[in-house]
């Protein structure tokens, strides 16, 4: 059995100690916040029986034997930093740390230190998206990728009321694009690889960072967009198009309904089966890397993902 704890005690974090529940081999043991107070309502309300005052000594305690960090983004690389030094392997919550370069600098750091490093990036474990890639060769050739993953936040009420909310602050790492673009950003270096060029645009919001924004990626022979928000809704799908035909996905996070089209043919509806919890294939994956299994794909997917991030927050806000 693996003892997890917890650092953050967010919405976030109730989700992931519910989908820990069902997955097998692992536990909740600890939950730790700066305030003892919320760590104790937090752990009594998802069933953990002990807490921590802090990183240090949830890490120091003798029943966790790894954790999950969903702290602010800002504080990422420094948390799986003490962690690797203390011999505890990390899942950490995308994204993972600020720029690829932290991202390379942690990963080599854990190597050394013989531990775990996984980022909690839900959408690379889910059933929805192993049906996209089954899906994609029936295709054809392909000429144009469109993906999307605007939600608007509630949070954003706050800053239109001039207040400043953790996931809208540049100082602690926030922005549309780190928390929502990085989806559709990670599906896409996972299907198809690093694109060739890429060029992306934002619309800042009254918190000094993105509420929305686009990004063009060009690969040999197709194009890709990526639009992301977390001040607008959408009810347009995301889409593949090959010479062949066109694949639908309902939500790039977590696709649930495809709809495949071959050119001049009638369409066919898939149903993806999933968890109601979709952080259960991460946990899964953190378990059985824990075990053995090799993740060093999935961490060259991270940086990747994270260059891309890098390149478009490089450009401006509009």
């Amino acid at each position: 059995m693996i003892r997890i704890g917890i650092v953050g005690t967010s919405s976030i974090s109730e989700q992931f100690a519910r989908a820990v529940g069902v997955v097998d081999g692992v536990e909740v043991s600890r939950v730790a916040s700066r305030d003892a107070a919320r760590a104790q309502e937090f752990a009594d309300r998802v069933g953990a029986p002990g807490t921590a005052e802090g990183l240090d000594a949830l890490l120091a305690a003798p029943d966790v034997d790894a954790v999950y960090l969903a702290s602010p983004n800002a504080v990422h690389a420094e948390q799986v930093r003490t962690a690797a030094d203390a011999g505890i392997p990390a899942l950490v919550e995308k994204p993972a740390v600020l720029t690829a370069d932290e991202w390379d600098a942690a990963v080599a750091h854990a190597h050394e230190r013989g531990v775990v490093l996984l980022e909690a990036m839900r959408s690379a474990y889910d059933p929805g998206l192993a049906e996209v890639e089954r899906l994609v060769p029936r295709l054809g050739r392909l000429r144009r990728v469109s993906f999307r993953y605007e939600k608007r936040s509630a949070r954003y009420d706050h800053v239109l009321a001039g207040a400043q909310t953790n996931i809208f602050d540049p100082a602690l790492g926030g922005s549309a694009l780190r928390d929502l673009g990085v989806y559709p950003l990670h599906v896409l270096v996972r299907l198809f690889g690093a694109p060739r060029a890429l060029q992306g645009a934002r619309v800042g919001i009254a918190s000094a960072t993105d509420g929305l924004g686009s990004a063009l990626a060009a690969y040999d022979g197709f194009l890709a967009d990526v639009a992301w928000s977390k001040i607008t809704d959408t009810s347009l799908f995301s889409e593949i198009q090959g010479e062949d035909g066109s694949l639908a996905i309902d939500a790039i996070e977590a696709p649930r309904l495809l709809t495949l089209t071959p050119r001049g043919g009638a369409a066919e509806v898939v149903r993806v089966e999933a968890p109601d919890n979709p952080m259960v294939g991460e946990i899964e994956r953190f378990r059985d890397a824990i075990g053995g299994v090799d993740i060093a794909r999935d961490q060259e997917l991270t940086g990747l993902t994270l260059r891309a991030i890098d390149q478009i927050l490089a450009v401006p806000l509009v």
